[in-house]
């Protein structure tokens, strides 16, 4: 199989915007006598005039191999073998040529499920095989240290000329081996700004349902690229089209028929998380798993509440039915799942200003994720605006401000939002606190 090959003086690319020890990489395999390419995005994106954030190598050495030439290697995966070469917190991601599966070393090697999904695959093969097993034209550039030139087997540049994402052999086939490539499609069509091409694009919406076969803890990674690349607004729309989200978060999808404010509050908290990446400020997946889940949850509590279910208990339920629902889908861990259900709960303690609760809640180190998510609510027409604008003033002004403002709320003069025992100023119904029961005195001749 002959590669179109564009020399240097024809790309872009040159050895100074590649990231150093991805080079030291590719010599080094050369010089121990083994072919070695940058491949996969990290080609694209210079293609692009984008700045690489990963580099990948694929060389003809097998993991072993690549282990013996450097000590800092670490060989990981049993689905996919792939070596990790570490240098201080940039790490190499180094990957073996794949070979096709109608070879003998396939069945040694190799294995599938009953329905076509790849269960391991750790065919060795060459430079050429290796390009057609990857998933898209765009991802199968490779980039040589020896002629600095670019090889390209399944006609990428082309479509990287065109901006026309093309996934590589037959797309049914494909997306069989593995559905998560449905996944990749929608977040490299998205992030790129790319059309995808119609037979990549038409098998999506009947193949969306072998998604359900992939790993909860798989899918939870796949869902922070698809949310946290700076293009989630775009993802959740492809998504959608596709029927892909509803396998990923069916309790959400569903609530967005039930709910008139529900897809509103989805599309707004991840315009949110784009502008927050896109100013280089943190996002965390808790505060984003918060906002995706809490429709269902919403919904699930009024379920409840109409088979007879105290609001309490029922909001308590509900949450819990809603997470344990999702975790068959995409695993969440708990140093996300507990701050994500803090959100939730807090939701209940800011309605409440009297006393000394307002300063109770101020002082949680949940609180500013929560106010974020109360704000995030009134823009979507959840709940009443005012609330947000109350806490808003609180934390800004002085300790006597601050005073004023609790005394307005218990006088019911507070003229930002109504008295914080009303219904309309809830969230969620509340617990109601507990009567002490009085000590009754001892009788004569009890002690």
């Amino acid at each position: 199989m002959t590669p179109t090959i564009l020399p240097r003086d024809q790309h872009p690319i040159s050895r100074r915007m590649l990231s150093e020890n991805a080079l030291k990489v590719l010599y080094r395999l050369n010089q121990a006598g083994f072919e070695a390419y940058l491949v996969g995005g990290c080609v694209r994106d210079s293609l692009l005039g984008q700045v690489p954030k990963d580099f990948d190598v694929a060389t003809s050495a097998t993991p072993e191999q690549v282990r013996h030439v450097f000590r800092n290697a670490r060989m990981i995966g049993r689905r996919f073998r792939i070596v990790h070469v570490r240098f201080g917190r940039e790490i190499i991601e180094v990957t073996t040529f794949r070979g096709g599966h109608d070879t003998e070393m396939a069945e040694r090697h190799s294995q599938q499920s009953e329905e076509g999904l790849l269960l391991r695959d750790n065919v060795w093969g060459s430079v050429d095989e290796d390009a057609l097993r990857r998933d898209f034209t765009v991802n199968a550039l490779y980039y040589s240290v020896r002629d600095f030139a670019i090889h390209d087997w399944t006609g990428g540049l082309e479509d990287l000329e065109h901006r026309v994402l093309r996934l590589i052999g037959d797309p049914d086939l494909r997306y069989r081996e593995d559905p998560v490539r449905m996944l990749r499609a929608v977040r490299f069509a998205s992030k790129l700004d790319f059309t995808l091409a119609p037979e990549t694009e038409s098998p999506l919406a009947d193949c969306a349902p072998l998604l359900l076969q992939i790993p909860p803890a798989r899918l939870f990674e796949e869902v922070l690229k698809l949310f946290l690349s700076g293009h989630a607004l775009s993802t959740f729309q492809g998504l959608r089209r596709y029927g892909l989200f509803a396998m990923l978060f069916p309790g959400t999808e569903e609530s967005f028929a039930q709910l008139s404010w529900a897809e509103k509050m989805v599309e707004q908290a991840l315009i949110n998380t784009d502008e927050r990446i896109r100013a280089d400020k943190p996002v965390t997946p808790a505060f984003l798993y918060a906002a995706l889940l809490w429709p269902a949850t919403v919904a699930q509590t009024a379920q409840l509440i109409d088979e007879g279910i105290p609001p309490v208990p029922a909001a308590q339920q509900a949450s819990q039915q809603v997470l344990n629902r999702q975790l068959q889908h995409t695993s969440i861990p708990k140093r996300f799942s507990l701050p994500m259900r803090e959100i939730w709960d807090m939701q209940l303690m800011l309605p409440r200003r009297r006393g000394k609760r307002p300063y109770q809640t101020l002082a949680h180190q949940r609180f500013r994720a929560a106010y974020d998510f109360l704000l995030l609510r009134e823009s979507a027409g959840e709940i009443a605006s005012g609330l947000g604008l109350w806490w808003t003033r609180f934390q800004e002004a002085s300790e006597t401000q601050q005073r004023e403002m609790v005394q307005k709320v218990e006088q019911g003069q507070d003229d930002l939002v109504g008295d914080d025992d009303t219904p309309e100023s809830m969230p969620m119904p509340s617990r109601k606190p507990r009567r002490r029961r009085r000590r009754r005195a001892p009788r004569d001749g009890q002690e």
